[in-house]
């Protein structure tokens, strides 16, 4: 500003710090300001251009200039106009680097962050307690709205989860009997590493066919147990009948003969007699 607008501010007797209010007569917009020096030329004025931007100046159109008085500012919400704002990797503490340099806010004004040789613009949307404040030696509450070209990411409606199966299909109940366990099914091997002389045949369920069990008298057992020994098989409890009696009594015989004989009880007083006269 030229230095007769502060030699008039001084006999006016003003509230300090020096804030204005600019009107733009044309478009009758309207914003707030401080002032940085009284060095300009008569006549005019010297305002950064994203602030002839928002007042919809050009350079030599008719401005008028007030001083105003403003209320400390409680609160102020911002919204950048890209999302490239929010990827800076401090967002708060370089617009607080910025807000430094203002001493004003009004609302429906955007302002400019220079950070890293990029200009970011950002509307100021809301201010409390006043649709203009000052944001000089106070403590002001800031909020972000969503970005101008911000789009919410389209929703994925999820897959529902298939029923479970709760009736077997005649296939499965195939597999689940091919799968029973079978005993005694794998391949014998001597212990000195030589190769089997008669192979083992593969045991079959006895139950499955009760019909070819079936034996008519002490012959057949006879012949049955001759063949189980000639396939090479170890078969437990085959011999019935007088056998098993045989052998018990033999190992009767063997546990009579070796019970040991029962030695003399100890009776007391019971050695020679001798006189010491003798």
């Amino acid at each position: 500003m030229p230095p007769s607008a502060l030699d008039r501010l001084a006999s006016l007797h003003i509230d300090y710090p020096m804030l204005f209010e600019l009107h733009n007569p044309a478009t009758h917009r309207r914003s707030h300001c401080g002032v940085l020096e009284f060095v300009g030329e008569e006549g005019m004025i010297y305002m950064p251009y994203w602030m002839m931007q928002n007042m919809l100046l050009e350079e030599g159109d008719t401005v008028n200039v007030k001083n105003a008085t403003l209320p400390k500012g409680t609160y102020v919400k911002l919204q950048p106009h890209t999302k490239d704002f929010l990827d800076i990797s401090n967002p708060k503490a370089v617009l607080e680097t910025t807000l430094r340099n203002f001493s004003c806010l009004t609302s429906g004004d955007s302002i400019m962050v220079a950070y890293n040789n990029k200009k970011y613009y950002i509307d100021i949307i809301e201010t409390k307690p006043a649709s203009a404040i000052t944001i000089i030696e106070t403590d002001c509450e800031v909020d972000f709205a969503p970005p101008l070209d911000y789009k919410e990411p389209e929703r994925v409606p999820a897959i529902p989860a298939p029923a479970a199966k709760t009736t077997a299909t005649p296939e499965e109940s195939k597999d689940v009997e091919e799968t029973k366990f079978t005993p005694f099914t794998g391949v014998g091997r001597r212990l000195d590493g030589k190769q089997l002389k008669y192979s083992v045949a593969p045991l079959t369920e006895t139950t499955s066919h009760p019909t070819n069990n079936k034996t008519s008298g002490p012959g057949s057992s006879s012949a049955g147990t001759s063949q189980r020994h000639a396939s090479g098989k170890l078969v437990f409890g085959s011999g019935t009948g007088s056998t098993s009696t045989d052998a018990s009594k033999e190992s009767v015989k063997e546990v009579k003969q070796e019970v040991p004989k029962e030695e003399p009880k100890f009776q007391a007083f019971t050695g020679k007699k001798y006189s010491l006269k003798d």
